[in-house]
């Protein structure tokens, strides 16, 4: 049999004869010249993501397997160098190494840009790409022919027309949002900082879903413009945004939403170290650390209590004495001594006393005797003191100075308390109304301490009060 010879093929760069076993259109030196010279991903066509391999990796949820299946696409014709990979990513080689075969990375700000990079589309992502911030809210980039209605919005406060003397704050704001570096001053970024107090006092009142809107609004608006206005207003704006950022961070926790919340606790650190604000990033800290109590991360709770409380942030002594208190409950989660947990409630309560008529700060702080008192209770939960906990958690509900919001969640905690006191009806009970609270504030932290309630009372389900609240949460 003759056997017939197999047509040539020549490389498209330099005309070199390929390798019969090559079956690419470049020889290897032509290839790795080209691959050097990619500045940028290549554009890639809709079924790239649709390949087994591709979407495996995207059901992993881990981002470094989903750029070594990047790395190893068929559409590429050989694997891409992780060299190649980390320079699109702003990493090194061997940061890549570690991201493709570590754990899967957790920092959304840092999930966002390589996405984004890499062009992988938002709905195959479990996680929220940054048009989050436009949800529910005025666009952020505005033009001039939208800037004074962002204004308005901004102002509005739903009652009607807009009172006449604000005509002059709105004509101001409005120039400001056309031309950031002329009219951005003072009394504009001071129109901000108003604004997230609003939003705040609606927080306690409304739930996070009434503020949520007008907090990403003022956001928006400060991402913007931070790079545009003069100099010596930048760090002004860039505070109050820190402060919305680390505000927002909150909301997105109420919302029972980790990874949007953690996104802008990252933007809150990054603003208030470009404000040079040292406080602003200790309390960030803190607020990272309460955030892991929700996730029962003990070790990341502790540390990052104890590097807020041992810091260069100069902490004003009322946010001090809530790191401490965070502290103990660290404590308290490690099993350690109560005698501990109870030295470091003691001394957060003589910071709070130190406090007392002391201005120490532009960092405002809303931890005060009673928030002590719910935070030691849910210390006390921790050390398996649930009945000191329930009395502590009566003590603090009793003086009615918590938002209502506030009062449902930590009602819940007493509820749990009581389940582990074993007092189930008067814990079933009392979850059942922090349900009704719940759900009037779109509260779904409240709402996850009531389902552990239930968890908790599973051996008292033939109890009246206990199926009454079941079926308050069946569907």
């Amino acid at each position: 049999m003759t056997r017939v010879p197999e047509a040539q093929r020549y490389c498209a760069g330099c005309g070199t004869r390929l390798n019969s076993y090559n079956a690419e259109s470049l020889c290897s030196p032509c290839d790795s010249k080209s691959r050097g010279q990619r500045h940028s991903p290549p554009s890639v066509p809709p079924d790239f993501w649709q390949s087994d391999q591709m979407r495996d990796a995207l059901s992993t949820w881990h981002l470094g397997r989903v750029i070594y299946a990047y790395r190893s696409h068929p559409f590429h014709g050989r694997q891409l160098p992780q060299e190649l990979m980390a320079n699109w990513l702003e990493l090194t080689q061997a940061q890549l190494s570690r991201i493709e075969k570590g754990p899967a990375p957790e920092q959304l700000s840092k999930l966002i840009r390589w996405s984004e990079t890499l062009g992988i589309p938002g709905e195959l992502l479990w996680f929220k790409l940054p048009s989050v911030e436009q949800a529910a809210a005025p666009p952020s980039d505005t033009t001039p022919s939208d800037a004074m209605a962002l204004a308005k919005w901004l102002a509005a406060d739903g009652t009607g027309p807009l009172p006449p003397s604000r005509a002059d704050e709105l004509q101001r704001i409005g120039q400001a949002l056309e031309d950031a570096r002329r009219y951005f001053d003072g009394p504009a970024v001071e129109f901000f900082r108003t604004q997230l107090s609003r939003c705040k006092a609606d927080d306690g009142s409304l739930g996070p879903a009434e503020a949520l809107p007008l907090t990403l609004a003022v956001i928006g608006a400060i991402r913007r413009h931070a790079k545009d206005v003069q100099p010596a207003v930048q760090r002004q704006l860039l505070a109050v945004g820190a402060d919305g950022a680390e505000f927002a961070g909150w909301l997105y926790r109420d919302l029972h939403d980790p990874l949007t919340a953690t996104f802008f606790y990252d933007r809150a650190m990054e603003w208030a170290q470009g404000a040079a604000s040292l406080p602003m990033q200790g309390y960030v800290l803190l607020k990272k650390s309460q955030m892991a109590y929700e996730t029962r991360d003990t070790g990341t709770l502790l540390t990052l209590a104890q590097a807020a409380k041992d810091g260069p942030w100069n902490l004003p002594l009322c946010v001090r004495a809530e790191v401490v208190q965070q502290e103990a409950l660290g404590l308290a989660m490690f099993g350690e001594p109560i005698r501990e947990v109870t030295h470091n409630l003691e001394t957060a309560q003589q910071l709070l006393d130190d406090a007392q008529g002391v201005d120490d700060g532009a960092l405002v702080s809303y931890f005060n005797t009673t928030t002590l008192l719910v935070r030691s209770a849910c210390c006390y939960t921790e050390a398996g003191k649930p009945q000191i906990a329930a009395e502590l958690f009566t003590e603090a509900l009793a003086t009615g100075s918590l938002s209502r919001r506030d009062a449902g969640f930590f009602a819940a905690r007493k509820a749990k308390a009581l389940a582990l006191s074993g007092e189930p009806d008067e814990a079933a009970k009392i979850a059942a109304e922090s349900v009704t609270v719940a759900r009037e504030t779109r509260s779904e932290r409240t709402m996850n301490v009531v389902i552990d309630v239930v968890r908790t009372l599973d051996s008292w389900n033939h109890r009246p009060q206990v199926r009454q609240l079941r079926e308050m949460l069946s569907p």
